[in-house]
């Protein structure tokens, strides 16, 4: 079983949460474009990270439109997701929520802590990672990154719509056109995938971490890193000297077209292969596991696309 970042982070927000106070107001939210409506909340929407929050929030029409007001735990686009810590404020926003929606994976175990301090029993809880119905290869660890996955996002839009449609049904038919309009840009940037397979089909490419690889496959290129490296930086494990060096020889040897870079998780280790990148004039494509400030869902992968598509030439 593998120990990762986020499972020593979730275990510590056990004992962190038992001393966390419900007495707070306020939330925070994703970007999102607002419908304009000035509705009461009808459904409490909490999400881990401002990335299935703004995927709600398309769905709703606005972070606080048609009645659906959106929180979303982990905003910060500076901030590092693996070393999150909770908030009387979040754990409040959690205790009111009707509509959970969380990663899963490994990835956010710290909403189901949370959920269970917060004595919230009641809410519907939707799970990207169940919804996609993705499975990790035999013998090999689950790529939890599914945001990355249009497939698994239009079928998580698909069950958001769905899910506010039965808790306000009045509303059903905004969700169901919100839903669709949201479907078809998503459908948009899986051509743009399909354009880039077409041009660079089994081009080699490079990752600090797992993070962008369901896009990275999806446009054909063909992932050179060591395992052993891409894990070890996720889990925050030390890397072998061998292993580096394999990992800087994929740059020195022009044996690579990109180098995918997490931003949010840095290090000695990802900075070596950065620089090596940099040293031999390999492009660099950063990227981000929440959304960039001014950013919603669609523009930001549009953007990452644009960047994969440009540093391949």
């Amino acid at each position: 079983m593998r120990f990762s970042r986020r499972s020593l982070m979730a275990s510590a927000l056990v004992v962190g949460l038992a001393a966390l106070s419900a007495c707070s107001s306020g939330t925070s939210g994703s970007t999102a474009a607002s419908s304009g409506s000035s509705v009461a909340p009808v459904i409490n929407v909490v999400a881990s990270t401002n990335v299935w929050g703004d995927v709600a929030a398309q769905v709703a029409g606005g972070l606080n439109a048609n009645g659906v007001s959106i929180t979303s735990i982990i905003s910060d686009p500076s901030a590092d997701p693996h070393s999150y810590e909770a908030s009387t404020q979040n754990q409040l926003a959690l205790s009111r929520a009707q509509v959970v929606i969380e990663n899963g994976g490994g990835y956010d175990d710290f909403v189901a802590n949370m959920l269970k301090t917060a004595n919230n029993s009641s809410s519907t809880v939707l799970n990207a990672v169940d919804i996609s119905g993705i499975k990790a290869p035999a013998g090999e660890d689950l790529n939890e990154h599914v945001w990355y996955d249009f497939p698994t996002v239009t079928k998580v839009a698909r069950q958001i719509s769905d899910t506010f449609g039965e808790k306000d049904p009045a509303n059903k038919h905004i969700y169901d056109t919100n839903e669709k309009a949201f479907e078809d840009k998503v459908s948009g940037l899986q051509n743009d995938e399909a354009g880039i397979k077409q041009a660079h089909n089994g081009a080699p490419v490079a990752i600090t971490e797992p993070v962008p690889l369901y896009m990275l496959e999806a446009c054909g290129l063909e992932n050179k890193t060591p395992e052993e490296f891409s894990e070890a930086v996720e889990n925050g494990t030390d890397v072998s000297a061998s292993v580096l060096k394999e990992t800087t020889d994929l740059f020195n040897d022009k044996g690579v077209k990109l180098l995918a870079y997490n931003e949010q998780t840095t290090g000695d280790t990802t900075t070596a292969v950065l620089n090596a990148a940099k040293a031999n004039n390999i492009p660099v494509v950063p990227v981000t596991e929440t959304l960039p400030d001014g950013k919603n869902y669609i523009s930001w992968m549009q953007m990452n696309l644009d960047n994969i598509s440009k540093a391949l030439g």
